[in-house]
């Protein structure tokens, strides 16, 4: 289908962007790489009265070491994440979901800042970025303000973000040294995950001291599977452990059920990536 007829605006600074959000409201909407807004666009699931393309805003890309943090701007592919030697030392967990993230095309186009903002539950970026208590930067006319991961993600294509603001930078918190593993449930290669479980695990002499583990589709938002981290600290990282913990993996959780599987699916599918993630995760 052909999108419906809107208008379009190209600032050059977050300043003229952020003028452009107040003065159009509601009917603006804000474009990236356009990897998910585009689909939408031309099938008219939304129609903008103006599209706000960041693509000429200097300053909005790149990977910044910040001493316990990575700062990363919004506008910084998904193949620029990576082929970045400080993200796949740092924060390996991002590096290991991207390989995974649809095809090299739309990783070149898509950006990381932009998947994150779009907050779709079945999206890959998002249950990575809310394991590693990610930090969200947001701008506004009034200034600059800071979301953690567990207050970003609201609800189904909904995020912490005002429609008078926009995301600029993600903060990661250095994981070194930590194990990663992003393990994902597809049917055809670069589909949306039926599931997914993002897994990092920091391991010492056979022994995991501490473990982050989120979900991807298995509710409105990206998930921390928080009584898995519980039940794997302390603990040693053989199969058994891991496949105990890893068995209240969807507790609390409520999956969707459509034409790829029901909800009891999911959950059954949940406990058994789990497994695998964390396994592999505390292999190295």
């Amino acid at each position: 289908m052909i999108p419906a007829q809107f208008d379009y605006a190209a600032p050059t600074s977050v300043e003229e962007a952020l003028a452009l959000l107040a003065e159009h409201g509601d009917e603006a909407k804000v474009i990236a790489g356009g990897q998910s807004l585009l689909p939408v666009l031309r099938m008219r699931l939304n129609a903008p009265g103006i599209v706000v393309d960041l693509g000429r805003i200097e300053g909005l890309s790149g990977v910044r070491d910040d001493g316990d943090v990575l700062t990363v701007g919004a506008m910084t592919t998904h193949a620029e994440m990576l082929g970045n030697p400080l993200v796949a030392e740092h924060a390996a967990l991002v590096t290991k979901a991207v390989h995974h993230l649809a095809d090299a095309q739309i990783r070149h186009r898509g950006t990381f800042g932009g998947a994150l903002a779009h907050a779709d539950p079945a999206g890959d970026m998002g249950a990575p970025a809310l394991a590693l208590d990610a930090e969200f930067v947001i701008a506004g006319q009034s200034g600059v303000r800071t979301v953690p991961a567990s207050d970003f993600f609201v609800d189904l294509f909904e995020t912490a973000i005002g429609e008078d603001e926009l995301l600029v930078g993600v903060r990661l918190p250095k994981h070194t040294g930590w194990g990663a593993h992003y393990e994902k449930f597809v049917r055809v290669a670069h589909q949306w995950p039926i599931v997914a479980v993002a897994a990092t695990v920091k391991a010492e002499g056979g022994t995991i001291t501490e473990a982050r583990v989120g979900l991807t589709n298995m509710g409105s938002t990206p998930l921390r599977a928080t009584a898995v981290e519980q039940a794997l600290t302390g603990q040693p990282a053989t199969e058994e452990t891991v496949r105990a913990a890893a068995a209240s993996a969807a507790d609390g959780t409520a999956p969707p059920s459509d034409l790829n599987g029901d909800s009891d699916y999911r959950r059954h599918l949940a406990t058994v990536l789990t497994r695998r993630a964390v396994l592999a995760a505390a292999g190295g």
